[in-house]
Order: structure tokens, then sequence, then C-alpha cells
């Protein structure tokens, strides 16, 4: 007669198995997604709902093991290693310029007046044409994007048009582009690490800095800064990306599944990122920063002709028809 002891032990037994069952499918394949962004990024976030919408699509035979903070590699690496099939996917955008010219459509200055204009590129057949170009060029395939939060310039003067500029220091990533956008506007742009711009703001080394509201908040910029001048300068957006190597290994249903997780991971992402913005502003006016509303048309204006002077002539007449439309 079997004791409630050994009774125990069978059952604890069969729930052992049964894991072990449940975690043997589960690894029949593994993916590995490395990005850049923090655990409470809305990239991250959408990353890992992508990997559970994925498990659950394909009853748990493909999982998608998630490294945020570049603990798999930095972005350059891990677009190296998919193309060497060492890494599966990453979350990446402009940088895919160094192989598919494209790219660089993704973030052209007064490019996209509002959310809906860049959906209607990113979405429509200028987006297929750049991905077309990334997947021949860089050997990785888009499979979703996700917004990015328009940059914003911040400064302790309200800035509302061009000639408010006007002998303004400011800090600019050491983009070619954005230094002569900001020189053309009127400003003085002086390229500098990311690193120094809070002590070189508190120094009045520099008078103001432009970034997205999420690093405006997360840099502690309010307490330098008073305004938040929404020049909205940049809209972007950044692609999910799986390595060609590792998309060939898929079976068509497997493929079907990995478009439809990536598919909705988009439609969470785009969800957590209105939120976010809505918080970031409420967030930042209640450390005292002023939202100042600009002359986004004199600026886009001012700004066109070295926009146009900047970008490859491959791209040229594409980034000419959206500053006419």
């Amino acid at each position: 007669m079997l004791t409630i002891q050994t009774t125990k032990k069978l059952i604890l037994a069969g729930a052992a198995a049964i894991l072990m069952s449940n975690s043997a499918i589960a690894a029949e394949m593994s993916l590995k997604l490395g990005h850049l962004a923090n655990e409470q990024n809305a990239w991250h976030k959408a990353a890992v709902k992508f990997g559970e919408e994925l498990s659950t699509l394909t009853d748990g035979r493909i999982e998608v093991q998630v490294f945020p903070n570049e603990t798999l590699g930095k972005e350059i690496d891990l677009i190296n290693g998919m193309q060497l099939g060492a890494v599966d996917m990453t979350i990446t955008g402009e940088s895919l310029q160094n192989w598919a010219p494209k790219a660089a459509l993704l973030a052209v200055p007064y490019a996209y007046k509002t959310l809906e204009d860049m959906d209607a590129v990113a979405s429509g057949e200028i987006g297929d044409q750049i991905e077309q170009q990334i997947i021949e060029k860089a050997r990785i395939r888009p499979i979703a994007y996700f917004a990015r939060g328009p940059r914003n310039l911040t400064s302790n003067r309200a800035i509302k048009s061009p000639d408010d500029l006007d002998g303004l220091k400011m800090r600019v990533p050491n983009v070619p582009l954005f230094v002569d956008v900001w020189k053309s506007l009127g400003a003085q742009p002086t390229p500098m690490a990311f690193s120094e711009v809070f002590t070189s703001l508190q120094a009045g080394t520099i008078d103001a800095q432009e970034n997205p509201l999420a690093l405006i908040e997360s840099a502690s910029f309010d307490e330098v800064q008073k305004f938040v001048n929404k020049t909205e300068h940049v809209r972007s957006w950044i692609y999910l990306t799986i390595s060609e190597i590792t998309w060939a290994k898929l079976s068509d249903a497997d493929k079907d599944a990995v478009m439809e997780a990536a598919k909705r991971a988009q439609a969470y992402e785009r969800d957590l990122f209105a939120a976010d913005e809505e918080r970031l502003t409420e967030e930042l006016q209640s450390k005292g920063m002023t939202f100042v509303e600009i002359d986004k048309e004199a600026f886009a204006s001012k700004a066109k002709d070295a926009v146009l002077a900047n970008v490859s002539d491959e791209i040229r007449p594409i980034v000419e028809d959206l500053f006419a439309n």
C-alpha cells in the first residue's frame, strides 16, 4: 500500500516531469534579443511582450530571451552578430544607414510634422523601400517599428521662433546634420557628450540642449532648465529586427507567428508610448518646467536647406517630397 509520504513524492515527481517536459518544448528554439534600453523603457517592455506572444502562438516551442542595457553588446556589435548568426534579434534604427542609406530617413529633422505623418511614411511605400533595403544590404529583417519621443529644445528663456535662437549656445550630438541645422536656425550648436550636458548647463558653458522628454526627465534637466520649447524637430522610429539567418531557419507557420507577435508588440508599445509622453509632460510641469508652443512652420522652413544639403543623393528626392507635403 502506498503511504501518504510516497504518494506526495510521486505527485511531486509527476509535477517535475511535466515542468521538464514544458521546458523542453520551450527550449526547442530560443531567440536572443539584445538592445540598449533599460527595463523601464517602453521598447524593453514591448520586446518582452513580443516574447510572451510568440511563446503563446507557438505553444511554447519558441522562446525569446531579452537582454536590456547592452548586456548582449552595443548596437553595432549586435547588428554585426546578427549578420554572422551569433545574435537573433535587436532593436535598431538609423544606425542601419551604415549598410542601407535609406535608413537615414528614420530621423530627418522636420521631415514628419506629426506622429500620424511619421506613421504614414513608416507603414507606407517609403517604409517598405527602407525595410527592403535593410533586408538586402544589412541582412537583418524589420518585423515591427516602435515610436520615439520627439526631440524638444530646453532652455532658460522661452523660444517661440527662430529669431529667439540668436546667440543661444546649445549642445547637440556629434552629428553633422544636427550641427548644420541648428546653425541655419541661428543658434550656436556645440557637439558634446551627453554625460557632460548637465554640468555644462549648470556652469553656464551652454544655455540649452535638445532631447526627447524621457531623457530630459531622467537626466534631471529640470534642475538647470526652465523651458521645454516644443520644437519637435526630429520625429523618428526604430525597428524590432530579426537576423536573416534566423529567419531562414523558421517554418512558414513560425514566420507567420513571429510577424503576428511583432504586430501585437508594436500595438502594445504604441499604447505605452502615448501614456509615457503624457506622464512625462505632467511630471516635468510639476517640477517647474514651462512648455512653450513654437512656430514650427518657421523652424522647418528655415532648416530645410541645411537638411537637404546634409542628406545623401539617394534619399534627397524623398526628403524634398516630405518637406513639400
